[in-house]
């Protein structure tokens, strides 16, 4: 019988609903968790601009201040300052932070958009870590979803901003068992939602509300004459990622299982010039993917026709290793397949 969980019937509602929603910026994760084989992720990342992403490999013992910015202080009161516990590979935004990335320990972080974020009035008995940087505190620090669950609790998200954009983000963390969870604040408090059930996340509305408009509907019996949608608004990419995630056969390599996450998060990308309603265009400007359970990380820019890869195990993690640096845009280093020696030696970490 074909299994559909509630990810799917929260979608196929949105469909109905999207008048009342305003789409803002594009974004889409994936969470392949019960193929028998590995633990497999994808997301996109939409943007109006360039988010000049590069790939950052950290190793354990890097020191990270929470407070701050482009070295400019953003939390005066009681940053959060740590050295990472766990080595990672991340994908960067603007060379402000992480927004994308798996650790040694294979637990993946993605930070997508969210309109209604909200972090809460600035409580200083909890250390601050500012958004840029939120995804990295749990990459450094914890080896779980639910480890990293705890971890959120003893910190404050601080808003800010940068080239004109709020830091409005929500979470969806996965780990090498399967398990996964979404992070969003909103009205100032944090809202989770935590279960191997919570495999597709876009943008709008907040989970709370998919949730209700799940529990009024029932598409249980699909097929293939079920029309889906094709636009680039949050709900229709929700619906398509969700639709074409439980039709996924069961994998017989890990290649497999990474082209099938990744044909997912290709079906869900933002054509260039595809009109995002009042807010211009919000193409897609890269995809990621995670083998969480080999801790491979993988790479593809959408104006590029190679994927490149990073083997975390063959990387040194070493504390005192070197903070390693690899721009997807250089063309000239000729970048397909494994990358792990492509990588440049940084004199000091980046954020």
């Amino acid at each position: 019988m074909f299994r559909l969980n509630a990810l799917f019937y929260l979608a196929m509602s949105l469909a109905f609903s999207m008048l009342a929603i305003t789409p803002l910026v594009a974004c889409s994760r994936i969470l392949w968790n019960d193929n028998g084989l590995l633990v497999a992720s994808s997301r996109t990342m939409d943007w109006p601009e360039s988010t000049q992403p590069t790939l950052v490999v950290f190793p354990r013992g890097v020191s990270h201040d929470g407070g701050k910015m482009a070295g400019e202080t953003v939390v005066n009161e009681n940053p959060a300052i740590w050295k990472s516990k766990y080595g990672s590979v991340v994908t960067t935004l603007y060379g402000l932070g992480t927004v994308d990335g798996l650790n040694e320990k294979g637990l993946a972080v993605h930070a997508l958009y969210l309109t209604e974020t909200d972090y809460g009035k600035r409580d200083a008995k909890l250390e601050g870590v500012q958004a840029c940087l939120w995804a990295q505190y749990l990459l450094d620090n914890a080896q779980s979803v639910e480890e990293a669950l705890k971890l959120n609790e003893q910190i404050q998200v601080v808003m800010v901003t940068a080239h004109g954009y709020h830091a409005s983000l929500h979470l969806a963390l996965e780990d090498a068992n399967g398990d996964s969870a979404i992070i969003e604040y909103i009205d100032g408090e944090p809202v989770v939602h935590h279960g191997k059930d919570y495999r597709v996340m876009t943008n709008d509305p907040v989970y709370d509300e998919q949730l209700e408009l799940l529990s009024k509907l029932n598409f249980s019996h699909p097929s293939s004459d079920m029309p889906l949608p094709g636009n680039v608004n949050p709900a229709d990419r929700f619906q398509r990622a969700s639709y074409f995630l439980e039709l996924l056969p069961k994998p017989e390599t890990e290649r497999q299982a990474i082209a099938d996450v990744l044909a997912i998060a290709r079906n869900v990308s933002v054509p260039f010039g595809a009109p995002y309603k009042n807010f211009g265009v919000y193409n897609t400007e890269y995809r990621t993917a995670s083998d969480l359970t080999s801790r491979q990380y993988f790479f593809e820019l959408t104006t590029s026709p190679s994927v490149i890869w990073v083997d975390l195990k063959k990387m040194d993690l070493s504390p005192g290793a070197s903070v390693l640096q690899l721009n997807p845009y250089d063309f000239s280093l000729d970048l397909n397949g494994n990358v792990d020696n492509k990588f440049t030696k940084l004199t000091k970490a980046p954020f």
